[in-house]
């Protein structure tokens, strides 16, 4: 059985994959292992929107119950 990841193992493996592509762009992998890392890539990056997605309901729900009605997109400038 395959353990899923979290959100911030995810995003370490997800920064990993990053520095392949330097890799990948000087031809130091091959083919086969570019799509293996393209493919784990892309796994990753739902894995984080389903979490981000989530956390945004669970923020609205939460707003809603203390008498917000209105969700509002996030502003980390309004911190």
């Amino acid at each position: 059985m395959k353990k899923e990841l979290d959100f911030e193992q995810a995003m370490k493996e997800l920064e990993v994959l990053v520095d392949l592509v330097e890799k990948m762009e000087g031809g130091e992998i091959n083919l086969e292992q570019s799509l293996d890392s393209f493919e784990r890539g892309i796994e990753l990056t739902r894995i984080c929107q389903q979490t981000l997605q989530s956390a945004e309901q669970k923020v609205e729900i939460l707003l809603e119950k203390n008498g917000q009605q209105r969700a509002e997109a996030f502003n980390p400038e309004n911190i």
